[in-house]
């Protein structure tokens, strides 16, 4: 149908087919900030599935509200367990390494890194409420750790203060994590900018990768500040403290990662070459520096785990 078809309106017709909006009556101001805060902090709603219920079901509801596993436990299946299974193994196959790392990145045990990699996630299991949050330590609260401590106590010189000075934070931030979740003061989170997050994820990133170096280097001595100048400043004052043998090894095996990390996205469907890589690089480094007796050599070893 062409433009000369079309038929248009007239103004009659146009006033009839227009409807007015009425603008909705001012709310009082208690009503209005009642609203807003109930917005802000209850968006889900969450006592809304214990309306018109019985006492006995609204007590179950509410159990399953704080413990999730006691509302998807009788729905478990052996297809689930499988699934899990698998996930476990290459979970766990990242999270050794990488709580001992961590460890020792906050001048701690390395069996505190691995009792943080396996606890909190049992936890979670029971008390969480999302199959896809990975739940343990983070590179970024252990360099905080070393870096506000370090300030205080020297890891080497006092390692049982530091130890307990350690637990003393670790308790305290864990009381106020806990009150902004009980508070549902979340939404914090969305007055950061997303260039803010970007920007600090990256910083810390560089941060963690400047605090590798020590090992790579095999450096006795390092300075217990995370800013990148005092990084710089104290792994090129001790060059001729490096350790060829440490940088090799530790190359060498972060071209490993790399490599598996490259053919796994080449290769989706050979994904458990990449997440089997860091626990490979462990188990291999170990036999190596056993047989070699690298640690002789400038190569920094963990020693003992408690």
């Amino acid at each position: 149908m062409g433009n000369g078809d079309f038929v248009y309106p007239s103004s009659s017709d146009r006033q009839c087919a227009t409807h007015r909006v009425a603008i909705p009556p001012p709310q009082p101001f208690f009503m209005s900030f009642k609203n807003s805060l109930k917005e802000t902090f209850f968006p889900d709603d969450p006592l809304r599935q214990f309306k018109n219920k019985t006492p006995s079901r609204r007590f179950i509801l509410g159990l399953q509200y704080f413990l999730p596993i006691l509302e998807w436990a009788p729905r478990y299946s052996f297809q689930f367990l499988k699934s899990d299974l698998v996930a476990g193994i290459t979970i766990a196959s990242l999270a050794i390494p990488q709580g001992i790392s961590y460890a020792k990145l906050a001048n701690l045990p390395p069996i505190l890194g691995l009792y943080s990699s396996f606890i909190p996630p049992l936890v979670y299991a029971m008390m969480g409420s999302s199959r896809d949050l990975a739940v343990g330590t983070v590179a970024v609260a252990s360099l905080l750790t070393a870096s506000m401590l370090g300030q205080e106590v020297n890891a080497a010189q006092n390692p049982t203060l530091f130890l307990h000075l350690a637990f003393t934070a670790t308790f305290f931030a864990g009381i106020l994590q806990a009150s902004l979740g009980l508070l549902r003061l979340g939404f914090i989170v969305d007055f950061l900018s997303h260039a803010t997050i970007v920007g600090f994820m990256a910083g810390a990133a560089t941060v963690v990768i400047l605090q590798q170096l020590k090992g790579i280097l095999g450096l006795d001595h390092f300075t217990h500040s995370t800013d990148i100048i005092s990084v710089l400043h104290s792994v090129f004052t001790q060059i001729h403290q490096w350790r060829w043998e440490s940088g090799v090894l530790g190359v060498g095996f972060l071209f490993f990662l790399l490599v598996t990390r490259y053919f796994s996205k080449r290769r989706p469907k050979f994904f458990w070459i990449s997440a089997m890589a860091p626990l490979t690089s462990v188990i291999l480094g170990s036999l190596l520096v056993y047989l070699t007796h690298a640690e002789k050599h400038g190569v920094q070893v963990v020693t003992s785990l408690f």
